[in-house]
């Protein structure tokens, strides 16, 4: 299956051409995205989708979003994870954590992947991944929050865990995953 990601974002296009190996996936060349306004990560992934279908048509088109919600934030930074703080997103969330400790430090990671069919059909997959925020960021792999991120079950922020692990566990991955699911129920 070959596919274009409506993403200018190196780290997702990468991870997603691990998780979905049967796939040939590649970028879509545009400066042009249009803004993330949707209310939801799959209204945002599915605006994406439709993007590169206007610029690829007759081909299949992946769209994503995704974002970290936290507790002791009502949510925040969720939908708008990639526009908080710009570069300083690990230092602001930790500055607006000073003095939160346990349930409020809870976390998760939400992704929504869409996938339109050359004939307009929408896919859809859906990946969570629960943890907590870290108190101060450790590691060097990943990106975004991934230095203070510290996933249910682990010990170690997704940052010290590496790519190979973010790979398999991460809420992308997980995203991925659901989606052949979803192609699979929709076939005759």
């Amino acid at each position: 299956m070959r596919a274009v990601l409506a993403s200018a974002n190196p780290g997702k296009l990468r991870e997603l051409r691990h998780a979905l190996p049967d796939w040939e996936i590649e970028p879509l060349e545009a400066d042009d995205y249009p803004p993330e306004t949707g209310e939801t990560y799959y209204d945002n992934a599915r605006a994406k989708a439709l993007f590169g279908r206007d610029r690829e048509p007759g081909r299949w088109v992946l769209g994503e979003d995704s974002g970290l919600e936290v507790e002791g934030l009502d949510g925040a930074p969720g939908i708008k994870s990639a526009r908080f703080a710009g570069g300083l997103h690990v230092e602001r969330l930790l500055a607006e954590l000073e003095g939160v400790e346990g349930a409020a430090r809870g976390a998760r990671y939400g992704c929504e992947l869409v996938a339109l069919s050359p004939e307009g059909e929408e896919h859809r997959g859906t990946g969570i991944l629960e943890g907590l925020i870290a108190g101060q960021p450790s590691g060097s792999e990943g990106f975004g929050f991934d230095p203070v991120f510290i996933p249910d079950g682990e010990e170690k922020t997704v940052a010290e865990l590496g790519d190979s692990w973010k790979a398999e566990n991460s809420h992308r991955a997980r995203a991925a995953s659901a989606l052949p699911v979803a192609l699979a129920a929709k076939r005759p």
